[in-house]
């Protein structure tokens, strides 16, 4: 119930600010676009970039993963003995 109350007086908290510093919200809003612009453009380069390499891997047929995975099963089963003694 402290919830529900806290949320109305916020709610209608930001409405009256809102209506009140219009303008000042406007203003933040417009110079926050072209960073969230650039900042998502960046992600988007990499996420790309990062799938092409990984399609460029299938393509070739190498296994990049596979050397890695047995020196880090060796090195549990290495650690797992120790453990035992």
């Amino acid at each position: 119930m402290k919830t529900l109350i806290g949320g109305a007086i916020g709610s209608l908290l930001g409405v009256i600010g809102l209506a009140i510093w219009f303008g000042p919200f406007l203003q933040l809003l417009a110079g926050s676009i072209p960073i969230m612009l650039l900042l998502g453009g960046g992600l988007a380069l990499y996420l790309g970039f990062d799938e092409l390499k990984d399609s460029w891997q299938k393509d070739e047929g190498v296994d990049a993963g596979a050397a890695d995975k047995d020196a880090r099963i060796a090195e549990l089963e290495k650690e797992l003995d120790e453990l035992k003694k």
